[in-house]
């Protein structure tokens, strides 16, 4: 499942596409290390002192390097017109629409991830920063009506298999940063905004851990961002699940939840 990169295995729509990019930018610095080590040496030894005792203050011309910067120069134009500004196109400016994906709130805190899932009627239940606590970290005002079929988790993000995700992406403090790396997910949490993330999970938890041969493996969430001194134990959990088992964990977890 991983590639010559190391990269971690491919769960989502868009992650083949990213790595094919990442793979031929990878390339690109393999040549031009490659290329400019072994300039470095030719000079060491064209123009070394003993052989230039007096200094030329015009410098060696030719067209090789003009040439090789040329080159460059289009590699890296070709990489950005072809693959690095229609994946920000498609990753980030067109979102899916909230009627066909599935939406979810993520909001990062020192040092835990909270998710609000909305209930069959489609909208999210008023939070109030006046009803935080510790037994309520979003502040969830479950006397909204829309609050009654709500679910909150800590650390654990639950997502149905082969539908866009719709994540609304935010902070109750400092920056973090929301990583998936499985998906090719990872978008900073910043105070005051609310920034929406998508992708298309292909791969349940299940049939990774079956191709992974690793019967104890998880899609970890990561805080990519130094975040104080807890940062270390920011780690959440995601599974991915098909529809039906989606249902049955969400229905236990709303009579869970209604029962306290």
């Amino acid at each position: 499942m991983l590639s010559y990169l190391g990269l971690p295995a491919q769960a989502s729509s868009h992650a083949a596409d990213l790595d094919h990019m990442t793979v031929l930018v990878h390339w690109l610095m393999l040549v031009l290390f490659v290329g400019w080590g072994g300039f470095f040496v030719y000079a060491l030894f064209r123009f070394r002192r003993s052989a230039n005792p007096k200094a030329s203050y015009a410098g060696a011309k030719g067209k090789i390097s003009k040439g090789t910067e040329v080159a460059v120069a289009v590699v890296e134009v070709i990489l950005l017109v072809a693959y690095a500004i229609p994946a920000w196109a498609t990753r980030v400016k067109q979102l899916p629409s909230e009627n066909e994906a599935f939406v979810v709130r993520v909001v990062g805190e020192q040092f835990a991830w909270n998710v609000h899932y909305h209930g069959p009627d489609g909208r999210f239940g008023r939070t109030d920063v006046k009803l935080v606590s510790a037994e309520n970290p979003l502040g969830l005002d479950k006397s909204d009506p829309n609050a009654k079929d709500d679910v909150t988790t800590i650390n654990q993000l639950n997502l149905p298999v082969g539908r866009p995700i719709l994540v609304r992406l935010s902070t109750k403090d400092v920056i973090h940063s929301f990583g998936l790396y499985e998906m090719r997910v990872k978008q900073d949490a910043i105070p005051g905004m609310d920034i929406p993330v998508w992708f298309v999970p292909t791969v349940t938890t299940d049939e990774m851990r079956q191709r992974l041969g690793k019967p104890d493996f998880d899609y970890e969430i990561t805080c990519s961002q130094l975040c104080g001194l807890g940062h270390f134990r920011m780690r959440g959990f995601l599974t991915v699940q098909n529809q039906a088992d989606f249902t049955k964990w969400f229905d236990e977890q709303l009579r869970e939840q209604r029962q306290q």
